[in-house]
């Protein structure tokens, strides 16, 4: 008997969503940087437990939209969670511990989400389970606090400790991931780690590089797109890559002094890229200024959001 199905990771962003499902998938299929908001668009990593095969929905993180890529990113993210056959809440314990006045947080963004899941849980047991991340970085005590705080709310089916970064309590979270999911046949092959395309996990992988390059931007100020994909005779490929930004002082940000800063992202990328696709890896990259790239209905179409949101 086999079983598969969905499971939605929803939370903040920052709650460190990317990487529970990198540490559950057990091989990297999202991006991961110290800035929030990094995912932009669902991404489902494939993983297998036993015999059941669970669809992982890395979502974007959600927080009050001012943009239409925040509206089209937070819709995306409400949508994977609607579709699932499980949701799990992940929250930071670090942000619901009290501040320096001693007070309680409560932090907006996970406020809104446990409201969303109230309305879906109207008139009917809860079933989104509460992930509380990072406890490796809270002291018990305070720990405990936020975990009872949590669960007054009673919009959750039940409660994980964990810690995504090192795997504490993980898995539990998938032993119950795999009871939620329906009996039935797989629904990727066994060995497939991650549902993208090799153009779009290519574009993610210099994204990622160049977001842990440049820290003083926001995520938002510029995208990435794989122009072609040229395979060659001895089992390499030719990759071209289009980065697109908003400003010219961003295209100096990513090119940097000399051209240092662009050579750097692409070294990087280029052996990331070599490991993922297993095959040597011919990476050219370009710099375009683009002021109106995120109001392009294309460029949304190509990361699989709603441009009409």
């Amino acid at each position: 008997m086999t079983r598969s199905g969905f499971a939605a990771v929803i939370g903040a962003p920052n709650a460190g969503k990317s990487t529970l499902v990198n540490r559950l998938v057990g091989s990297k299929v999202s991006i991961v940087t110290h800035k929030v908001q990094t995912t932009r668009f669902p991404i489902r990593g494939v993983m297998m437990h036993g015999a059941t095969q669970i669809v992982l929905v890395d979502t974007p993180g959600i927080f009050e939209p001012r943009r239409r890529l925040d509206r089209a990113m937070v819709r995306s993210a409400w949508m994977g969670a609607d579709d699932a056959d499980a949701i799990v809440h992940l929250v930071d314990a670090r942000a619901w511990t009290p501040g320096r006045d001693g007070k309680d947080r409560a932090p907006e963004d996970d406020v809104r989400i446990i409201a969303r899941l109230r309305e879906l849980a109207a008139g009917r047991a809860p079933t989104a389970v509460l992930a509380v991340n990072k406890v490796d970085l809270v002291e018990k005590s305070l720990l405990l606090a936020v975990v009872e705080r949590i669960v007054r709310e009673a919009v959750h089916a039940d409660v994980f400790l964990i810690s995504g970064l090192t795997g504490d309590g993980v898995d539990a979270l998938a032993d119950h991931l795999a009871a939620r999911m329906p009996e039935g046949p797989y629904l990727f092959p066994p060995d497939q780690a991650a549902d993208m395309p090799s153009r779009l996990l290519a574009s993610e992988i210099t994204r990622e590089k160049l977001m842990l390059r440049l820290h003083q931007e926001l995520p938002y100020q510029l995208t990435v797109e794989t122009e072609s994909w040229t395979p060659h005779d001895d089992g390499s490929v030719r990759i071209d890559q289009m980065i697109y930004v908003a400003r010219e002082g961003h295209k100096r940000m990513v090119l940097g002094k000399g051209g240092q800063a662009i050579r750097d992202v692409g070294v990087a990328a280029r052996k990331e890229m070599t490991e993922a696709f297993g095959r040597p890896v011919h990476l050219f990259t370009r710099v375009k200024v683009s002021e109106r790239w995120l109001d392009s209905r294309e460029r949304f179409t190509a990361m699989g959001l709603d441009f009409d949101v």
